[in-house]
């Protein structure tokens, strides 16, 4: 046999296996790769399910990595390579703690063999555990517990009085008496469902709040302050909260086509680049392009740094009005958005916004 002979037939050989070794792979097979935990509680802790797998290929089969969807879950695998015909598992630990509800997340399987990645699933219902009362109220004052510090009354309108009630605890071992006085606007009244709280009981409050009050529009924040027979600690301070629109009845065509329409030009205005410690002022036109007179009811900046000024709170049909904005830029830096917002009796859009931005730079 000649030289070339023998060496072709060696490389074939030396192909062969490596073509042979190429092949040579594990397989993982999921005996099932999606489970279902079914209800799960809460305070039953972390659930934990092993997805088992078998290797059907002709090689060792080696996890390098198990990745979980979300940081509730977390992974665990067989550290060993799994030989071939032989098992091994994946494993999922799913941590309920303030997670109420459905739930589905995947665990993404890397390995040395086919597939490289492959994914299981766990899916569940987490039902909530159930709060004492104390875990519940969370806010403290003396002997007495609260849910908040601070009862909102939603976005409501100037048509009619609102009510909503609040819950007071006497979280101490003793009776407590709601005295009858309150301080509050003369807007609030509150009323008491008993005036005397036995050790462990909780009591109702119901707030009627009449939303047709002066300077109301927009966001309202008032404290008030009930009291009990409590030694160092009677006074409870709280806050009411509301977001007040003006009510319009409903309207015909033709009375809307005869109603005040508010307009405004140039509703953001670039600033451009400011002087740290220097004061620009914006200019906003304001007209009425309704037939009735335009009432202006309040102008509000969201920042004590824009001072708005309204030349005039009336406007006739056709005319305008400048609303002044000035931006003190004192102790400000970077990128600043502010704006101004307007409250009138346009019955179609009686909330309307002016904004400016600037950028603040250094005084040369």
């Amino acid at each position: 046999m000649s030289k070339f002979s023998k060496s072709a037939i060696l490389l074939l050989f030396v192909f062969s296996s490596s073509l042979l070794l190429a092949q040579e792979k594990g397989i993982l097979e999921f005996i099932n790769d999606d489970f279902d935990f079914g209800e799960i509680k809460e305070e039953d802790g972390p659930a934990i399910h092993e997805f088992e797998f078998e290797n059907k290929g002709t090689a060792p089969l080696i996890i390098s990595h198990v990745r979980a969807s979300c940081g509730c879950t977390t992974p665990g695998w067989s550290k060993e390579p799994v030989l071939p015909g032989q098992r091994g598992f994946v494993k999922a630990q799913y941590n309920p703690r303030n997670r109420p509800g459905s739930f589905r997340k995947t665990l993404t399987i890397t390995t040395n063999g086919e597939p490289a990645l492959i994914r299981a699933y766990i899916k569940g219902k987490v039902i909530p555990k159930v709060k004492s009362l104390e875990e519940q109220m969370t806010v403290k004052v003396g002997n007495t517990r609260f849910k908040s510090r601070s009862i909102n009354m939603g976005k409501i309108t100037t048509e009619q009085k609102v009510e909503k009630s609040f819950d007071i605890y006497n979280d101490g071992a003793d009776t407590l008496q709601l005295l009858e006085k309150y301080d509050a606007p003369e807007f609030i009244k509150l009323s008491f469902e008993s005036s005397t709280m036995l050790p462990k009981q909780v009591v109702k409050i119901t707030i009627n709040y009449d939303p047709d009050h002066d300077d109301n529009l927009g966001y309202n924040n008032h404290g008030i302050t009930i009291y009990t027979n409590e030694e160092n600690a009677e006074s409870k301070k709280l806050n009411v909260l509301a977001t007040i629109s003006e009510y319009f009845p409903p309207m015909s065509k033709e009375e809307l086509a005869k109603a005040p329409k508010l307009a405004i030009t140039d509703r953001l205005q670039d600033l451009g680049k400011v002087n740290v410690d220097s004061k620009t002022v914006a200019e906003f036109q304001i007209t009425n392009h309704g037939l009735s007179t335009l009432d202006i009811r309040k102008v509000k900046s969201n920042c004590g740094c824009f001072l708005a000024e309204l030349s005039k709170n009336t406007i006739k049909p056709g005319k305008s009005v400048t609303l002044k904005g000035t931006f003190d830029a004192t102790n400000r830096k970077g990128n600043q958005n502010k704006s101004i917002t307007i409250y009138s009796n346009d019955p179609v859009d009686p909330v309307q916004v002016v904004s400016i931005k600037a950028s603040i730079v250094p005084s040369n």
